[in-house]
């Protein structure tokens, strides 16, 4: 079983270690240097629309992104810093528990492909929207996941559309009521979806059943997804 979680837009400059990335075990090295191509082909002019802010930032955050192989690393998830990272605490949990993260946690990332959570990643800023990158990663994502017995998707729409969904793939969104209509949770479900990921990982869910029983916040099991109905 995998668990497909998303990377976060907001993360730690910081590094635990200085190894650098061209020296860690990521798989993905070639197609890694093929979105950097893609990056130095664009304009200047172009980097602001790609990288979401101003000139002087998209600059910045270009040459961080093109530079990455000389960078120095952190485990991922101490380098993600954003609402589900810090609902699902990471580093308060128990070697066993981070065990099973590492072992059943895949981040799909826009330019680093495919990482656990205890892989040494570099700093870098890159949308999954920009440059056709789900077309991109979509057939290495799919032959990757095809053969996973249970793929338990919990990402955002953007990173749903970089693999192919068979049989074998559940998702899980997140809902709340709004003038009696059901409608996604938003913001709030980024944290949700993290203390749901936190409960995952704490009692080692490897199944649907105990998947289903999770309850926090008002939330609980629909037939589509889990919903607050408070």
């Amino acid at each position: 079983m995998k668990i497909l979680i998303p990377p976060s837009e907001g993360k730690s400059s910081n590094n635990s270690t200085d190894t650098k990335f061209k020296n860690t075990d990521n798989i993905f090295f070639k197609e890694i240097r093929q979105v950097i191509k893609q990056l130095k082909e664009l304009e200047v002019s172009e980097l602001p629309k790609i990288y979401g802010t101003s000139e002087e930032k998209a600059n910045k955050i270009h040459q961080m992104n093109i530079n990455i192989f000389d960078a120095d690393c952190t485990p991922a998830y101490s380098r993600y810093t954003g609402v589900v990272y810090s609902a699902l605490g990471a580093n308060t949990l128990d070697k066993d528990t981070m065990e099973y993260c590492n072992n059943n946690f895949i981040i799909t990332s826009a330019l680093l492909g495919l990482v656990s959570p205890g892989n040494l990643i570099p700093n870098y800023k890159l949308k999954m929207s920009v440059l056709k990158l789900t077309d991109f990663w979509k057939p290495k994502f799919s032959k990757i996941f095809e053969h996973e017995d249970l793929i338990i998707d919990v990402l955002p729409q953007i990173h749903r559309k970089s693999f192919t969904a068979s049989t074998n793939t559940i998702r899980i969104d997140f809902y709340k009521y709004k003038d009696g209509k059901k409608i996604s949770a938003g913001h709030q479900g980024k944290s949700i979806k993290g203390k749901f990921l936190k409960f995952m990982a704490i009692n080692r869910i490897d199944n649907i059943i105990d998947l289903k029983k999770f309850r926090e916040d008002g939330y609980i099991w629909d037939e589509d997804g889990f919903v607050n109905e408070n």
